[in-house]
């Protein structure tokens, strides 16, 4: 299963960012930030924010899912 929050989390420190960062540019509270780390699912409208803040396509790790037919675990390992 795609563990979506976790994934945001680990891009966020591997770009040296930090949550409050990620609140100003998404317009949220910081402690938003920390529930959607918590998240395995997640609105589109706000992951496509996401994505174009942190510019990585969250969104290709879903569409890899579905194009591969993998398990979640093996397609995300594989895009480390």
């Amino acid at each position: 299963m795609v563990h979506i929050g976790h994934l945001i989390r680990e891009e966020l420190i591997r770009q040296e960012r930090t949550p409050a960062w990620l609140a100003r540019k998404i317009c949220c509270e910081r402690t938003n930030i920390y529930d959607i780390f918590e998240r395995t699912s997640i609105n589109t409208e706000l992951l496509i924010r996401i994505s174009a803040v942190l510019n990585r396509d969250f969104f290709a790790i879903y569409s890899n899912l579905l194009r591969d037919g993998a398990s979640a675990e093996t397609s995300i390992d594989n895009m480390r």
